[in-house]
Protein backbone atom coordinates (compact mmCIF):
# COMPACT_ATOMS: atom_id res chain seq x y z
CA UNK A 1 0.00 0.00 0.00
CA UNK A 2 1.13 3.52 -0.81
CA UNK A 3 0.66 6.37 1.63
CA UNK A 4 -1.71 7.97 -0.84
CA UNK A 5 -4.02 4.99 -0.33
CA UNK A 6 -3.82 4.98 3.46
CA UNK A 7 -7.25 5.28 5.03
CA UNK A 8 -7.54 6.17 8.69
CA UNK A 9 -10.72 5.93 10.72
CA UNK A 10 -11.40 7.47 14.10
CA UNK A 11 -14.24 5.66 15.85
CA UNK A 12 -13.12 7.31 19.07
CA UNK A 13 -14.49 10.59 17.72
CA UNK A 14 -17.98 9.09 17.83
CA UNK A 15 -17.82 9.54 21.61
CA UNK A 16 -18.82 12.82 23.24
CA UNK A 17 -16.35 15.64 22.73
CA UNK A 18 -15.36 15.54 26.41
CA UNK A 19 -13.28 12.47 25.51
CA UNK A 20 -10.88 14.27 23.20
CA UNK A 21 -9.57 17.46 21.68
CA UNK A 22 -9.34 17.74 17.90
CA UNK A 23 -5.96 19.30 17.19
CA UNK A 24 -3.57 19.38 14.25
CA UNK A 25 0.08 18.42 14.58
CA UNK A 26 2.65 21.21 14.55
CA UNK A 27 5.44 20.13 12.18
CA UNK A 28 9.09 20.26 13.22
CA UNK A 29 11.61 22.42 11.38
CA UNK A 30 13.69 20.67 8.71
CA UNK A 31 12.64 17.09 9.49
CA UNK A 32 14.72 14.10 8.43
CA UNK A 33 14.24 10.37 8.77
CA UNK A 34 16.33 8.67 11.43
CA UNK A 35 14.90 5.17 11.15
CA UNK A 36 11.82 3.37 9.86
CA UNK A 37 10.63 -0.06 10.90
CA UNK A 38 9.63 -2.46 8.13
CA UNK A 39 8.14 -4.95 10.60
CA UNK A 40 5.72 -2.33 11.89
CA UNK A 41 4.95 -1.16 8.36
CA UNK A 42 3.95 -4.72 7.47
CA UNK A 43 1.36 -4.66 10.24
CA UNK A 44 -0.56 -1.91 8.48
CA UNK A 45 0.23 -3.05 4.95
CA UNK A 46 2.47 -0.10 4.08
CA UNK A 47 5.01 -0.74 1.32
CA UNK A 48 8.62 -0.75 2.48
CA UNK A 49 9.59 1.59 -0.37
CA UNK A 50 7.29 4.24 1.08
CA UNK A 51 9.35 4.41 4.26
CA UNK A 52 12.24 6.10 2.49
CA UNK A 53 10.36 8.88 0.76
CA UNK A 54 9.96 12.56 1.55
CA UNK A 55 6.24 11.89 1.60
CA UNK A 56 6.69 9.51 4.53
CA UNK A 57 8.81 12.03 6.45
CA UNK A 58 6.08 14.60 5.93
CA UNK A 59 3.53 12.09 7.19
CA UNK A 60 5.47 11.46 10.41
CA UNK A 61 5.92 15.22 10.74
CA UNK A 62 2.15 15.68 10.65
CA UNK A 63 2.36 17.68 7.45
CA UNK A 64 0.89 15.33 4.88
CA UNK A 65 -2.63 16.06 3.74
CA UNK A 66 -4.33 12.71 4.31
CA UNK A 67 -8.05 12.78 5.09
CA UNK A 68 -8.17 12.20 8.83
CA UNK A 69 -9.15 14.05 11.99
CA UNK A 70 -6.21 14.19 14.42
CA UNK A 71 -7.02 14.40 18.10
CA UNK A 72 -5.61 14.15 21.62
CA UNK A 73 -7.25 11.91 24.24
CA UNK A 74 -8.36 12.98 27.70
CA UNK A 75 -7.56 10.92 30.79
CA UNK A 76 -6.56 11.24 34.44
CA UNK A 77 -4.29 9.11 36.58
CA UNK A 78 -2.48 8.40 39.81
CA UNK A 79 1.10 9.63 39.51
CA UNK A 80 3.39 8.22 42.21
CA UNK A 81 0.24 7.40 44.16
CA UNK A 82 -1.34 10.86 43.96
CA UNK A 83 -4.43 11.44 41.87
CA UNK A 84 -4.26 14.07 39.11
CA UNK A 85 -7.79 14.79 37.86
CA UNK A 86 -6.86 15.63 34.27
CA UNK A 87 -3.79 14.62 32.30
CA UNK A 88 -4.38 13.54 28.71
CA UNK A 89 -2.18 13.43 25.62
CA UNK A 90 0.05 16.40 26.31
CA UNK A 91 2.41 15.78 23.40
CA UNK A 92 0.78 12.87 21.55
CA UNK A 93 -1.64 13.35 18.67
CA UNK A 94 -3.70 10.46 17.33
CA UNK A 95 -4.04 10.13 13.57
CA UNK A 96 -6.57 7.34 13.46
CA UNK A 97 -6.74 3.58 13.06
CA UNK A 98 -5.93 1.25 10.19
CA UNK A 99 -5.86 -2.54 10.13
CA UNK A 100 -6.43 -2.65 13.88
CA UNK A 101 -3.54 -0.29 14.73
CA UNK A 102 -3.99 3.24 16.06
CA UNK A 103 -1.28 5.57 14.78
CA UNK A 104 -0.03 8.30 17.07
CA UNK A 105 2.61 11.02 16.76
CA UNK A 106 4.56 11.63 19.97
CA UNK A 107 6.20 15.05 20.09
CA UNK A 108 3.91 16.68 17.53
CA UNK A 109 2.96 19.84 19.41
CA UNK A 110 0.65 21.38 21.96
CA UNK A 111 -2.77 20.00 22.85
CA UNK A 112 -5.42 21.02 25.35
CA UNK A 113 -3.77 18.64 27.81
CA UNK A 114 -0.19 19.90 27.56
CA UNK A 115 -0.51 21.83 30.83
CA UNK A 116 2.86 23.56 31.31
CA UNK A 117 4.58 21.46 28.65
CA UNK A 118 5.53 22.38 25.11
CA UNK A 119 4.04 19.35 23.36
CA UNK A 120 7.46 18.26 22.11
CA UNK A 121 9.77 15.30 22.58
CA UNK A 122 13.55 15.42 22.34
CA UNK A 123 15.84 13.18 20.34
CA UNK A 124 17.27 11.17 23.25
CA UNK A 125 13.93 10.08 24.70
CA UNK A 126 12.48 9.46 21.26
CA UNK A 127 15.32 7.11 20.35
CA UNK A 128 14.77 5.26 23.61
CA UNK A 129 11.06 4.82 22.97
CA UNK A 130 11.50 3.83 19.32
CA UNK A 131 14.04 1.14 20.12
CA UNK A 132 12.45 -0.20 23.29
CA UNK A 133 9.05 -0.69 21.66
CA UNK A 134 10.66 -3.11 19.25
CA UNK A 135 12.99 -4.66 21.85
CA UNK A 136 10.06 -5.66 24.04
CA UNK A 137 8.28 -7.16 21.04
CA UNK A 138 11.44 -9.09 20.21
CA UNK A 139 11.40 -10.46 23.76
CA UNK A 140 7.78 -11.63 23.28
CA UNK A 141 6.37 -9.11 25.74
CA UNK A 142 3.07 -7.34 24.90
CA UNK A 143 3.87 -3.78 23.84
CA UNK A 144 3.01 -0.85 21.67
CA UNK A 145 5.07 -0.66 18.49
CA UNK A 146 6.97 2.09 16.67
CA UNK A 147 6.86 2.68 12.93
CA UNK A 148 9.40 5.49 12.59
CA UNK A 149 11.39 8.26 14.20
CA UNK A 150 12.32 11.59 12.65
CA UNK A 151 14.75 14.23 13.84
CA UNK A 152 14.93 17.94 13.08
CA UNK A 153 16.69 21.23 13.65
CA UNK A 154 13.81 22.25 15.90
CA UNK A 155 15.16 23.40 19.26
CA UNK A 156 13.47 22.12 22.42
CA UNK A 157 14.45 23.17 25.93
CA UNK A 158 14.68 20.70 28.79
CA UNK A 159 17.65 21.01 31.14
CA UNK A 160 19.41 22.46 28.09
CA UNK A 161 18.59 23.09 24.44
CA UNK A 162 18.11 19.84 22.49
CA UNK A 163 16.80 18.85 19.08
CA UNK A 164 13.17 17.88 18.71
CA UNK A 165 11.99 14.54 17.34
CA UNK A 166 8.76 12.68 16.66
CA UNK A 167 8.07 8.97 17.06
CA UNK A 168 5.20 7.45 15.11
CA UNK A 169 3.78 4.96 17.60
CA UNK A 170 1.24 2.21 16.98
CA UNK A 171 -1.08 0.38 19.36
CA UNK A 172 -4.25 -1.73 19.20
CA UNK A 173 -5.61 0.75 21.76
CA UNK A 174 -4.48 3.82 23.67
CA UNK A 175 -7.11 3.47 26.41
CA UNK A 176 -5.52 3.55 29.87
CA UNK A 177 -6.59 2.83 33.42
CA UNK A 178 -6.53 6.60 33.85
CA UNK A 179 -9.09 7.01 31.05
CA UNK A 180 -11.68 5.36 33.29
CA UNK A 181 -10.46 7.23 36.35
CA UNK A 182 -11.13 10.57 34.65
CA UNK A 183 -14.85 9.96 34.25
CA UNK A 184 -15.25 8.18 37.58
CA UNK A 185 -13.72 10.99 39.63
CA UNK A 186 -15.60 13.60 37.60
CA UNK A 187 -18.80 11.66 38.45
CA UNK A 188 -19.62 11.37 34.74
CA UNK A 189 -21.05 7.86 34.89
CA UNK A 190 -22.82 7.97 31.53
CA UNK A 191 -19.52 8.82 29.86
CA UNK A 192 -17.82 6.10 31.91
CA UNK A 193 -20.26 3.60 30.46
CA UNK A 194 -19.60 4.94 26.96
CA UNK A 195 -15.88 4.40 27.47
CA UNK A 196 -16.38 0.86 28.78
CA UNK A 197 -18.58 -0.02 25.79
CA UNK A 198 -16.02 1.49 23.40
CA UNK A 199 -13.18 -0.46 25.05
CA UNK A 200 -15.10 -3.72 24.86
CA UNK A 201 -15.79 -3.20 21.17
CA UNK A 202 -12.15 -2.26 20.50
CA UNK A 203 -10.16 -4.60 22.74
CA UNK A 204 -12.62 -7.31 23.90
CA UNK A 205 -14.95 -7.81 20.90
CA UNK A 206 -15.81 -11.35 22.06
CA UNK A 207 -17.64 -9.73 25.00
CA UNK A 208 -19.92 -7.51 22.90
CA UNK A 209 -23.51 -8.27 23.86
CA UNK A 210 -22.53 -10.29 26.94
CA UNK A 211 -24.66 -9.30 29.94
CA UNK A 212 -21.58 -9.70 32.16
CA UNK A 213 -19.25 -7.90 29.77
CA UNK A 214 -17.90 -5.35 32.27
CA UNK A 215 -16.85 -7.83 34.95
CA UNK A 216 -15.42 -10.15 32.30
CA UNK A 217 -13.45 -7.24 30.83
CA UNK A 218 -12.02 -6.46 34.25
CA UNK A 219 -11.16 -10.13 34.72
CA UNK A 220 -9.18 -10.15 31.48
CA UNK A 221 -7.40 -6.91 32.37
CA UNK A 222 -6.33 -8.38 35.72
CA UNK A 223 -4.97 -11.49 34.01
CA UNK A 224 -3.17 -9.72 31.15
CA UNK A 225 -1.60 -7.17 33.52
CA UNK A 226 -0.33 -9.87 35.88
CA UNK A 227 1.17 -11.89 33.03
CA UNK A 228 2.74 -8.81 31.41
CA UNK A 229 4.49 -7.85 34.66
CA UNK A 230 5.64 -11.45 35.18
CA UNK A 231 7.27 -11.22 31.77
CA UNK A 232 8.91 -7.91 32.71
CA UNK A 233 10.39 -9.54 35.78
CA UNK A 234 11.57 -12.52 33.76
CA UNK A 235 13.79 -10.39 31.52
CA UNK A 236 14.84 -7.97 34.28
CA UNK A 237 12.86 -5.01 32.93
CA UNK A 238 12.09 -2.03 35.17
CA UNK A 239 9.42 0.29 33.71
CA UNK A 240 10.16 3.15 36.07
CA UNK A 241 6.86 5.08 35.87
CA UNK A 242 3.94 2.74 36.53
CA UNK A 243 1.41 5.53 36.98
CA UNK A 244 -2.16 4.49 36.23
CA UNK A 245 -2.13 6.70 33.14
CA UNK A 246 0.76 4.55 31.88
CA UNK A 247 -1.17 1.28 32.23
CA UNK A 248 -2.91 -0.12 29.17
CA UNK A 249 -6.38 -1.61 29.33
CA UNK A 250 -5.12 -4.24 26.88
CA UNK A 251 -2.18 -5.40 28.99
CA UNK A 252 0.42 -3.73 26.80
CA UNK A 253 3.68 -2.11 27.88
CA UNK A 254 3.27 1.58 27.03
CA UNK A 255 4.98 4.93 27.55
CA UNK A 256 8.68 4.17 27.70
CA UNK A 257 10.39 6.79 29.83
CA UNK A 258 13.12 6.21 32.43
CA UNK A 259 13.06 2.42 32.01
CA UNK A 260 16.02 0.06 32.41
CA UNK A 261 17.04 -3.54 32.07
CA UNK A 262 18.93 -4.73 35.11
CA UNK A 263 22.69 -4.57 34.81
CA UNK A 264 23.54 -6.40 38.01
CA UNK A 265 20.70 -8.18 39.76
CA UNK A 266 19.16 -5.97 42.43
CA UNK A 267 15.61 -6.67 43.55
CA UNK A 268 15.34 -3.12 44.94
CA UNK A 269 16.81 -1.37 41.89
CA UNK A 270 15.29 2.04 41.05
CA UNK A 271 15.85 3.25 37.48
CA UNK A 272 14.03 6.58 37.83
CA UNK A 273 16.05 9.08 39.84
CA UNK A 274 12.92 11.10 40.64
CA UNK A 275 11.43 8.04 42.36
CA UNK A 276 12.98 8.83 45.73
CA UNK A 277 10.86 6.37 47.69
CA UNK A 278 11.33 3.47 45.29
CA UNK A 279 7.62 3.12 44.55
CA UNK A 280 8.44 1.87 41.06
CA UNK A 281 11.51 -0.18 41.87
CA UNK A 282 12.11 -3.41 40.00
CA UNK A 283 10.92 -5.66 42.80
CA UNK A 284 7.88 -3.56 43.62
CA UNK A 285 6.35 -3.82 40.14
CA UNK A 286 4.03 -6.77 40.87
CA UNK A 287 2.54 -5.01 43.91
CA UNK A 288 2.15 -1.73 42.01
CA UNK A 289 0.38 -3.60 39.23
CA UNK A 290 -2.22 -4.84 41.71
CA UNK A 291 -2.57 -1.39 43.30
CA UNK A 292 -3.16 0.14 39.87
CA UNK A 293 -5.78 -2.49 39.15
CA UNK A 294 -7.50 -1.56 42.41
CA UNK A 295 -7.75 2.02 41.13
CA UNK A 296 -9.30 0.72 37.92
CA UNK A 297 -11.67 -1.38 40.01
CA UNK A 298 -12.81 1.72 41.87
CA UNK A 299 -13.28 3.56 38.59
CA UNK A 300 -15.50 0.78 37.23
CA UNK A 301 -17.57 0.50 40.42
CA UNK A 302 -20.54 2.52 39.07
CA UNK A 303 -20.87 -0.18 36.38
CA UNK A 304 -19.91 -3.37 38.25
CA UNK A 305 -20.44 -4.65 41.77
CA UNK A 306 -17.20 -3.84 43.56
CA UNK A 307 -17.31 -6.99 45.72
CA UNK A 308 -17.37 -9.13 42.59
CA UNK A 309 -14.44 -7.18 41.19
CA UNK A 310 -12.56 -7.58 44.45
CA UNK A 311 -12.94 -11.36 44.16
CA UNK A 312 -11.38 -11.10 40.71
CA UNK A 313 -8.61 -8.82 41.91
CA UNK A 314 -7.82 -11.30 44.69
CA UNK A 315 -6.78 -13.78 41.97
CA UNK A 316 -4.03 -11.43 40.74
CA UNK A 317 -1.34 -12.81 43.05
CA UNK A 318 -1.95 -16.41 42.03
CA UNK A 319 -1.94 -15.49 38.33
CA UNK A 320 1.28 -13.54 38.67
CA UNK A 321 3.02 -16.16 40.81
CA UNK A 322 2.08 -19.00 38.48
CA UNK A 323 3.23 -17.10 35.38
CA UNK A 324 6.42 -15.86 37.04
CA UNK A 325 7.35 -19.30 38.35
CA UNK A 326 6.88 -20.85 34.93
CA UNK A 327 9.04 -18.16 33.32
CA UNK A 328 11.82 -18.76 35.85
CA UNK A 329 11.66 -22.54 35.46
CA UNK A 330 11.92 -22.06 31.71
CA UNK A 331 14.97 -19.87 32.25
CA UNK A 332 16.55 -22.75 34.19
CA UNK A 333 15.61 -25.26 31.50
CA UNK A 334 13.20 -27.17 33.75
CA UNK A 335 10.14 -28.74 32.16
CA UNK A 336 8.63 -30.23 35.30
CA UNK A 337 7.66 -28.75 38.66
CA UNK A 338 9.01 -30.04 41.96
CA UNK A 339 8.21 -28.86 45.46
CA UNK A 340 11.74 -27.61 46.15
CA UNK A 341 11.96 -25.51 42.97
CA UNK A 342 11.10 -22.34 44.87
CA UNK A 343 14.02 -23.03 47.22
CA UNK A 344 16.31 -23.51 44.23
CA UNK A 345 15.21 -20.18 42.79
CA UNK A 346 15.38 -18.36 46.11
CA UNK A 347 18.95 -19.54 46.65
CA UNK A 348 19.92 -18.42 43.16
CA UNK A 349 18.52 -14.92 43.54
CA UNK A 350 20.02 -14.52 47.01
CA UNK A 351 23.40 -15.32 45.48
CA UNK A 352 22.85 -12.97 42.54
CA UNK A 353 21.71 -10.18 44.84
CA UNK A 354 24.64 -10.56 47.22
CA UNK A 355 27.24 -10.68 44.48
CA UNK A 356 25.56 -8.24 42.07
CA UNK A 357 25.65 -10.69 39.16
CA UNK A 358 24.75 -9.39 35.70
CA UNK A 359 21.22 -10.70 35.17
CA UNK A 360 21.09 -11.20 31.40
CA UNK A 361 24.68 -12.38 31.04
CA UNK A 362 24.30 -14.95 33.82
CA UNK A 363 21.20 -16.61 32.38
CA UNK A 364 22.60 -16.62 28.85
CA UNK A 365 25.80 -18.22 30.14
CA UNK A 366 23.77 -20.74 32.13
CA UNK A 367 21.94 -21.61 28.92
CA UNK A 368 25.15 -23.17 27.59
CA UNK A 369 25.82 -25.16 30.79
CA UNK A 370 26.75 -28.78 30.15
CA UNK A 371 28.37 -29.65 33.46
CA UNK A 372 31.52 -27.62 32.98
CA UNK A 373 31.37 -24.84 35.57
CA UNK A 374 34.43 -22.90 34.44
CA UNK A 375 32.70 -20.09 32.56
CA UNK A 376 29.93 -19.66 35.09
CA UNK A 377 32.34 -19.50 38.00
CA UNK A 378 34.40 -16.87 36.18
CA UNK A 379 31.44 -14.49 36.44
CA UNK A 380 31.71 -14.00 40.21
CA UNK A 381 34.38 -12.97 42.66
CA UNK A 382 33.25 -15.39 45.37
CA UNK A 383 32.92 -18.70 43.60
CA UNK A 384 31.89 -20.97 46.47
CA UNK A 385 28.21 -19.89 46.71
CA UNK A 386 27.68 -20.42 42.98
CA UNK A 387 29.59 -23.70 43.05
CA UNK A 388 27.33 -24.93 45.84
CA UNK A 389 24.22 -23.80 43.99
CA UNK A 390 25.34 -25.61 40.84
CA UNK A 391 25.57 -28.87 42.80
CA UNK A 392 21.90 -28.43 43.75
CA UNK A 393 21.04 -27.47 40.14
CA UNK A 394 22.82 -30.56 38.79
CA UNK A 395 20.82 -32.74 41.16
CA UNK A 396 17.60 -31.06 40.03
CA UNK A 397 18.46 -31.55 36.34
CA UNK A 398 18.65 -35.31 36.93
CA UNK A 399 14.90 -35.25 37.58
CA UNK A 400 14.29 -34.05 34.02
CA UNK A 401 13.76 -36.38 31.04
CA UNK A 402 15.16 -33.90 28.51
CA UNK A 403 18.78 -34.40 27.46
CA UNK A 404 21.42 -31.68 27.76
CA UNK A 405 21.41 -30.67 24.08
CA UNK A 406 17.65 -30.21 24.01
CA UNK A 407 17.73 -28.28 27.29
CA UNK A 408 20.44 -25.96 25.98
CA UNK A 409 18.48 -25.30 22.77
CA UNK A 410 15.35 -24.47 24.77
CA UNK A 411 17.21 -22.18 27.18
CA UNK A 412 18.85 -20.27 24.32
CA UNK A 413 15.36 -19.52 23.01
CA UNK A 414 14.25 -18.38 26.48
CA UNK A 415 17.22 -16.38 27.78
CA UNK A 416 18.10 -13.49 25.43
CA UNK A 417 21.69 -12.84 24.52
CA UNK A 418 20.94 -9.14 24.18
CA UNK A 419 18.77 -6.62 25.97
CA UNK A 420 19.04 -2.90 25.33
CA UNK A 421 20.79 -1.69 28.44
CA UNK A 422 20.93 2.00 29.18
CA UNK A 423 24.62 2.40 28.37
CA UNK A 424 24.04 0.88 24.92
CA UNK A 425 21.17 3.28 24.28
CA UNK A 426 23.27 6.21 25.48
CA UNK A 427 26.02 5.30 23.02
CA UNK A 428 23.47 5.36 20.18
CA UNK A 429 22.08 8.68 21.44
CA UNK A 430 25.55 10.25 21.64
CA UNK A 431 26.21 9.24 18.04
CA UNK A 432 22.81 10.54 16.96
CA UNK A 433 23.54 13.91 18.54
CA UNK A 434 26.53 14.09 16.18
CA UNK A 435 24.37 13.20 13.18
CA UNK A 436 25.37 9.52 13.06
CA UNK A 437 22.35 7.22 13.31
CA UNK A 438 24.21 3.95 12.78
CA UNK A 439 23.91 3.16 16.48
CA UNK A 440 20.12 3.27 16.23
CA UNK A 441 20.15 0.83 13.33
CA UNK A 442 22.60 -1.49 15.10
CA UNK A 443 20.44 -1.64 18.21
CA UNK A 444 17.35 -2.19 16.10
CA UNK A 445 18.96 -5.39 14.82
CA UNK A 446 19.44 -6.59 18.40
CA UNK A 447 15.96 -5.41 19.38
CA UNK A 448 14.31 -7.47 16.67
CA UNK A 449 16.31 -10.65 17.25
CA UNK A 450 17.63 -10.67 20.83
CA UNK A 451 18.05 -14.46 21.01
CA UNK A 452 20.32 -14.70 17.95
CA UNK A 453 24.12 -14.74 18.19
CA UNK A 454 25.01 -11.59 16.15
CA UNK A 455 28.74 -12.16 16.57
CA UNK A 456 29.45 -8.64 15.31
CA UNK A 457 27.83 -7.32 18.50
CA UNK A 458 29.29 -9.79 20.99
CA UNK A 459 30.61 -6.94 23.13
CA UNK A 460 27.02 -5.96 23.94
CA UNK A 461 26.34 -9.45 25.33
CA UNK A 462 28.98 -9.18 28.06
CA UNK A 463 28.56 -7.83 31.55
CA UNK A 464 27.82 -4.11 31.67
CA UNK A 465 31.11 -2.19 32.05
CA UNK A 466 31.50 -1.00 35.64
CA UNK A 467 31.53 2.70 34.72
CA UNK A 468 28.18 2.32 32.94
CA UNK A 469 26.30 0.28 35.54
CA UNK A 470 22.97 1.40 36.98
CA UNK A 471 22.46 4.58 35.00
CA UNK A 472 19.34 6.40 36.19
CA UNK A 473 17.12 8.71 34.19
CA UNK A 474 14.29 11.13 34.79
CA UNK A 475 10.85 11.40 33.26
CA UNK A 476 11.96 14.47 31.27
CA UNK A 477 11.74 14.10 27.53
Amino acid sequence: MKLANLKLKSDYLSLDDIFYHEVKPEPLNNPHLISANKDAADLIGLDEDELHTDTFVNFVNGKLEIPYKPYAMCYAGHQFGFFVPRLGDGRAINLGETNGWHLQLKGAGLTRYSRDGDGRAVLRSSIREYLMSEAMHGLHIPTTRALAIIGSTHRVYREDWESGAIVLRMSPTWIRFGSFEYFYHAKKHAELEQLADYSIKESFPHLVGDKDAYIKMFTEVVESTAIMIAKWMGVGFNHGVMNTDNMSIAGLTIDYGPYAFLDEYDFDYICNHTDQGGRYSFGNQPQVGKWNLSMLMNALSPLVNIDKMQEVLDTYGDIFNKAHLQILLDKLGLETHHEKDTELLSALFDFMQNQRIDYTYFFRTLSHYNGDRTKLLSICMMKKPLDEWLYIYDTRLKLEDRNTDDRVKAMLKTNPKYVLKNYMLQEAIDKANEGDFSGVEDLMILARLPFEEHEKFDHYAKETPLKHKNLKLSCSS
